[in-house]
């Protein structure tokens, strides 16, 4: 089998001088650990310039989609990493999935607004990549054995001396608004739980949106972004109508390599202590909540599920229950659900069978989807969809896109939510939907005019 060839580089534990190289590139894409901040990612992955895009047709389903994606990785050609080198990508498919794609996966009625008018999905087709490695320090291009040799010598001189335009400012007129009234808010809550008392649901994932009018420099944004909410599944991605998508996610969705797969939903937050012992008391009164832990037991269970569609029978096993994890600006109860691809499925197939998120629905899945899309006066878009890479070898990683935005058409976007159950109280989460986003909030809509370099 072909193998990769690889250049290396010097060692940069934050992608910003790399990709701020490419950033104005067709196709730009960072998927950022959020380093040297954050501590649990482990890669940033840089690309641009890809041989193909493919986003799903009007009426095209999700599984011809999907096998669009396979056809395009088939097209690239299979290969392997060079021996005794762990990389996470060698070539292939990077790109998102709106929460919205899973309409074509599911019977969800259209009620909700798409005002957003974003695609579905959108992924490039890559044959090279900039890998940081922040377990060994390593920076270095890898390249897809169909890359041509002349490419691959102008991304050797583009690196050798990374320059770029200095980053132009950003900012918003006027500051953030809500679309969701707290009243209005309230009614849904209400909605909620008679659907709950009727045996309906168990659990909804209810969210409402920020939205601003935007000028200026996305990229901007989102280094001020990184710098003041370091997560491990960030990500900066453009697209072709001059916006971006802008990811601050803590949460992993899937993760395939050598066919094990793992989830990480995240279910539970309170907010950091003002002071040490408040933090404390605010991360113990968390993990000895009764009712974060039978929420997020609820998703563990419906993941369990979802995984079992496409995993081995008997593979199925949960080694972390109701962990801390601790982020700037919230604590969160996090678990791991694990399996073993079964024989005949591939990472797309485990997609198909999972996606949206359980973490970002609630339970029953379909139906509480059906009650999203009929209490929230707008799509989502990219809010609770996925940004993910999958390679050649059918190794692939994913976000939950939430402590995300969208800058589109003059406009960007945030979304803030939390799972409502039958103890829930609506005043505390409708603080908490604020709370998971006010640094995001707050950060930009602080951002001053002076350039932020790249």
């Amino acid at each position: 089998m072909p193998t990769c060839s690889l250049h290396p580089l010097p060692y940069r534990a934050d992608p910003a001088d790399y990709f701020a190289a490419v950033r104005q590139a067709p196709g730009a894409v960072l998927l950022d650990s959020g380093r040297p901040m954050a501590q649990r990612g482990r890669y940033d992955l840089i690309s641009a310039w890809p041989l193909a895009e493919l986003a799903p047709g009007a009426d095209e389903s999700a599984n011809d989609f999907l096998q669009r994606l396979r056809a395009g990785l088939a097209k690239l050609g299979s290969a392997t990493a060079p021996a005794d080198c762990e990389l996470p990508f060698i070539g292939g498919l990077i790109g998102y999935l709106a929460y919205d794609f899973g309409r074509r996966l599911e019977a969800i009625p259209i009620q909700a607004v798409n005002d957003l008018n974003l695609p579905d999905a959108h992924f490039g087709l890559y044959a090279w990549a900039l890998i940081s490695d922040h377990q060994l320090g390593t920076s270095q291009l890898v390249f897809h054995p169909a890359l041509a040799d002349a490419e691959r010598e102008r991304l050797r001189k583009l690196f050798s001396q990374p320059t770029a335009e200095p980053a132009q400012p950003f900012q918003l007129d006027p500051a953030f608004h809500a679309d969701l009234s707290e009243t209005a808010y309230h009614q849904a809550f209400e909605r909620i739980q008679a659907y709950i008392q009727a045996g309906d649901c168990y659990q909804v994932n209810f969210a409402q949106r920020f939205q601003a009018p935007c000028q200026g420099d996305p990229w901007t944004a989102y280094c001020a972004l990184r710098a003041a909410c370091p997560t491990p599944f960030a990500g900066y991605q453009t697209l072709a109508d001059g916006g971006a998508i802008l990811s601050l996610s803590p949460e992993r969705f899937l993760r395939v390599s050598q066919g094990q797969v793992e989830t990480r939903p995240i279910k539970g937050t309170r907010p950091r202590g003002l002071t040490p012992e408040d933090d404390v008391a605010q991360a113990n009164e968390l993990l000895a909540s009764r009712k974060d832990r039978a929420e997020n037991l609820m998703i563990v269970d419906l993941l369990r599920n979802d995984l079992g569609r496409s995993c081995k029978t008997g593979s199925v096993r949960v080694p972390e229950l109701f962990a801390l994890e601790s982020y700037p600006n919230v604590h969160h109860l996090v678990s791991s659900v694990t399996g073993e691809l079964a024989a005949g499925k591939d990472a797309l197939d485990l997609i198909a069978g999972s996606f949206p998120g359980g973490s970002i629905t609630g339970a029953p899945k379909i139906r509480a989807m059906q009650i999203i899309d009929e209490l929230e006066p707008t799509r989502r878009a990219l809010y609770c969809g996925s940004l993910l890479y999958l390679d050649v070898r059918g190794e692939m990683d994913s976000s939950i896109a939430i402590r995300s935005l969208l800058v589109k058409d003059g406009q960007i976007s945030c979304w803030g939510g939390g799972g409502i159950v039958a103890d829930s109280n609506w005043q505390a989460e409708y603080q908490e939907s604020i709370t998971k986003v006010r640094v995001l909030l707050e950060t930009l809509e602080n951002l001053n005019s002076p350039v932020i370099p790249a």
